[in-house]
């Protein structure tokens, strides 16, 4: 088993190895890794490991960063110090999440469980590891106001969501747009991610509205939407280019 190692603080990396070797001296440790940046930019050039043991907090923020610029669906085990953030952890392929300072015996139980799993799926359906109740947590409709009457829209129904100027905008199949009390950063948690997609920091689109992709300068990407007129270039940031190609292919 190759295994990944996020973790900011040194001594706290090293005796995760030490404790890996413990539970089983056949354990690979392929990277130690100490940053979002510096993570992003390793599941991008290599092979993904067999398991992430992943710190949630780094130094250049919360580790659920990741996942938004890299399509990953190995197992993540979580390491923190902290118990408020398990809801956010389990909608990864989370095995476990353990607190810290993590001991032996709740690495070999995390690891155990992951091996229990493993008899039952193979690689290609991990997928299927992720709670059910994940699958029906997302939001079906949101509420929008068009001055002041407000209006129901299914989430089948939106094109995308737009951010100008601090708001935010829904922008439904038809080209109604409708302002919506959210943050771009909470639509990304209530939003079916295999149905819709964060552009860059202004634009979420929803696949079915996606017409036309095409290259764009600064090795980006240019999206056209099936009749809706959008006032600004709806590009896919350079960043987040890759993430993209793999989303559309899920």
């Amino acid at each position: 088993m190759k295994i990944v190692i996020v973790e900011d603080e040194k001594l706290a990396a090293v005796r995760l190895q030490t404790l890996l070797q413990e539970y089983d001296p056949s354990i690979e440790t392929a990277a130690c890794l100490e940053s979002i940046e510096e993570t992003v930019k390793y599941l991008k050039q290599k092979p993904h490991p067999d398991l992430l043991l992943l710190d949630i907090h780094l130094s250049d923020g919360h580790s659920f960063e990741i996942f938004k610029q890299v399509s990953y669906t190995r197992p993540v085990i979580f390491t923190t110090a902290y118990d408020n953030y398990a809801l956010e952890a389990f909608k990864m392929f989370s095995i476990d999440y353990i607190l810290k300072p993590v001991t032996l015996d709740a690495l070999a139980t995390a690891l155990n469980k992951l091996k229990s799993l493993a008899v039952s799926f193979s690689p290609t359906d991990l997928t299927k590891l992720m709670p059910v109740w994940q699958h029906n947590n997302f939001k079906k409709r949101f509420l929008g106001k068009v001055g002041q009457r407000l209006f129901f829209v299914d989430a089948g129904d939106i094109a995308f969501f737009q951010a100008d100027n601090k708001i935010v905008y829904l922008v439904d199949k038809d080209g109604n747009r409708y302002v919506v009390e959210q943050t771009m950063e909470k639509l990304e948690e209530q939003l079916d991610p295999l149905q819709f997609f964060r552009l860059n920091r202004r634009f979420i689109v929803r696949i079915n509205a996606i017409e036309q992709v095409k290259p764009y300068y600064n090795s980006r990407l240019k999206l056209a939407l099936k009749g809706c007129n959008v006032n600004d270039d709806m590009v896919v940031s350079r960043d987040r280019v890759e993430a993209f190609k793999q989303w559309a292919e899920a």
